[in-house]
C-alpha cells in the first residue's frame, strides 16, 4: 500500500530532477548568435514581406523551387546576390526591389551566413534535445 509519505517522497525527487535537468540545460547551452544590426533586421521584414519562403530555403526549411539560401552571402558573395534580386531569373520574379531594400536583403543574408551551415543532415541532435554543428 502506498503510504501518503511514499507519495511525497516522490513527487519531491521528481520536483527536485527536473529543476536540475532544467538548470543544467540552460546553464550549459551556448549561444551562438551574431549580432544583429538595424539593416538585417529590416532585410528579414523584405525576406517575409516577398514570402522568399515560398520559394527558398533556410537551414533546410522553406519551399523547393529556389535554392538554400544559408551560405549564399559566403560562397557567391554580395554582388551576385544583388544581380540576382536586380533582375531576376527565368523562375525567380524580378520583385523591382529598391536599393535600401536590396541592402537590407544582403545584410539579412549575411546574418543567416555568419551563424551557421545549412544541411541539417550534418546536425549531431544531443539526448537532452540541443543541436550542434
Amino acid at each position: 500500500m502506498v503510504t501518503d509519505r511514499s507519495r511525497l517522497l516522490t513527487l519531491s525527487l521528481l520536483a527536485i530532477g527536473f529543476l536540475l535537468y532544467s538548470f543544467t540545460l540552460y546553464s550549459t547551452t551556448p549561444a551562438k548568435t551574431p549580432a544583429v544590426t538595424e539593416l538585417s533586421r529590416k532585410g528579414k521584414l523584405v525576406w517575409q514581406q516577398y514570402n522568399c519562403t515560398g520559394c527558398h530555403q533556410v537551414y533546410g526549411l522553406g519551399g523547393y523551387l529556389g535554392p538554400d539560401l544559408t551560405n549564399t552571402y559566403s560562397r557567391k558573395g554580395p554582388a551576385y546576390i544583388k544581380a540576382f534580386l536586380a533582375g531576376g531569373t527565368v523562375t525567380m520574379p524580378n520583385f523591382q526591389l529598391n536599393t535600401e531594400e536590396m541592402e537590407a536583403l544582403v545584410a539579412y543574408l549575411q546574418n543567416i551566413d555568419a551563424s551557421g551551415t545549412a544541411d541539417p543532415r550534418s546536425f549531431t541532435i544531443h539526448t537532452n534535445g540541443t543541436i550542434e554543428q
